[in-house]
């Protein structure tokens, strides 16, 4: 390749990279009224900078080589800030190395574009991470950006012939502006392990909150499970003593085998909104979808609405990537205008958004039947239903 056909590649990458962002997102046209799908992905491994993955410099790489990959883009943070839309995505490179990278939007559906670099987030001296993940973007009320994501290290207590065994602890890190970070201590709870950690946007009394997901097991919830409340006094010295469960795991729902929550809750006039995934087994392995619940204004951890079933599942090639049959969400942005952005990432390989309000999602799980756990019961709701409905169809015929 000459360094004039190097050149007119190289201008044909930023080509096609500027064509993928600035493509407009459209509004599926089918929707079930609570949300809004959207035709494209917002975020993928493509939308990364070009620069990221490619050597640009002829005498290096005189084949254009992509030399550092990206795997993927999904698991994302999100925030509003300065009047744009910021989201930390888990970026996962070729070498399985996860890190986080913020990309900002002026509407939140389209146009995200990376920040030049990745997000250094600061190791804790002595006890470095080997992978990190699923950021959760916290603006508290004393003032800090607070991010809670995963840490995974290998587990001390295994032999040195097992290479998968790992740890998972609740990270915490705090900043203003999404580029510096402080990174604070991993939270301290009665449990063996933490995933899915997320901060309480405010205080009560006086002590910062945690929903927590306690499991045994770096995969499996084992005689944990459930979705954990616990209060520390300070986040420099993050130690919770007493982890009670709020919203725990059922048989034969879709949160069976495991559940944990989403994105920090959303303040409403009638309660916490709340967004968590719920994880069942099947025949292919296991099934993640997000459900929605609502917690009282006063006392966050106590539930008083929760519809039965699935919020959001995975749809047509939603359901195909690294690991399929998986929605999950770490990250949604309430407006000023009453509308919110829910992102969701697909088969950990890509990142969607689904647009609500606050008003449909309270209605949503106000006036949702709950799960009654069972198949007669379940028909039972269903009738009283269509008994409701085939009276009002009479007063059109």
């Amino acid at each position: 390749m000459t360094l004039e056909q190097f050149n007119d590649k190289v201008l044909n990458l930023f080509k096609e990279h500027e064509e993928l962002i600035t493509r407009k997102n459209e509004p599926v046209k089918q929707s079930n009224g609570v949300y809004t799908r959207y035709t494209y992905p917002v975020v993928t491994a493509e939308h990364t900078p070009v620069f990221w993955r490619y050597d640009l410099d002829y005498k290096t790489n005189p084949f254009l080589m992509e030399r550092i990959g990206v795997n993927a883009a999904f698991n994302s943070g999100a925030i509003e800030l300065d009047g744009k839309i910021l989201l930390a995505l888990r970026v996962e490179g070729n070498d399985r190395k996860s890190f986080f990278a913020i990309a900002e939007s002026p509407n939140g559906i389209d146009n995200f574009r990376f920040w030049n670099y990745p997000v250094t987030m600061p190791e804790i001296d002595g006890n470095p991470d080997t992978n990190v993940y699923d950021l959760r973007l916290v603006k508290h009320e004393d003032g800090w950006i607070y991010g809670q994501f995963c840490s995974e290290r290998k587990d001390p207590e295994s032999p040195m012939s097992d290479t998968s065994s790992a740890v998972a602890q609740g990270a915490l890190a705090r900043t203003k502006d999404l580029v510096n970070w402080e990174r604070l201590p991993d939270l301290k709870t009665p449990s063996p392990q933490q995933r899915n950690v997320v901060l309480h946007p405010e205080f009560i009394n006086g002590k910062y909150a945690f929903y927590t997901r306690p499991q045994d097991g770096f995969i499996d919830a084992g005689t944990g499970g459930g979705i954990g409340w616990g209060l520390t006094d300070s986040m420099e010295n993050p130690v919770i003593d007493k982890e009670t469960i709020i919203d725990d795991r059922a048989y034969h729902t879709i949160k069976e085998v495991k559940n944990g929550m989403g994105p920090a809750p959303i303040k409403t006039d009638k309660g916490w909104l709340q967004l968590a995934h719920g994880v069942r087994n099947t025949a292919a392995g296991l099934r993640y979808v997000l459900y929605m619940f609502l917690t009282d204004l006063k006392e966050p951890n106590k539930i008083i609405a929760e519809p039965a079933g699935y919020f959001i599942a995975p749809q047509g090639e939603e359901r195909v990537g690294d690991v399929s049959n998986v929605v999950f969400s770490n990250g949604w942005v309430k407006k000023n205008n009453g509308e919110v952005l829910i992102y969701y990432a697909s088969s950990d390989t890509r990142l969607h958004v689904a647009v609500s309000s606050v008003d449909k999602l309270l209605d949503y799980v106000l006036n949702t039947p709950p799960d009654k756990l069972s198949s007669a019961e379940s028909v039972k709701q269903r009738n009283e239903l269509i008994a409701k409905n085939l009276e009002i169809i009479k007063q059109f015929m």
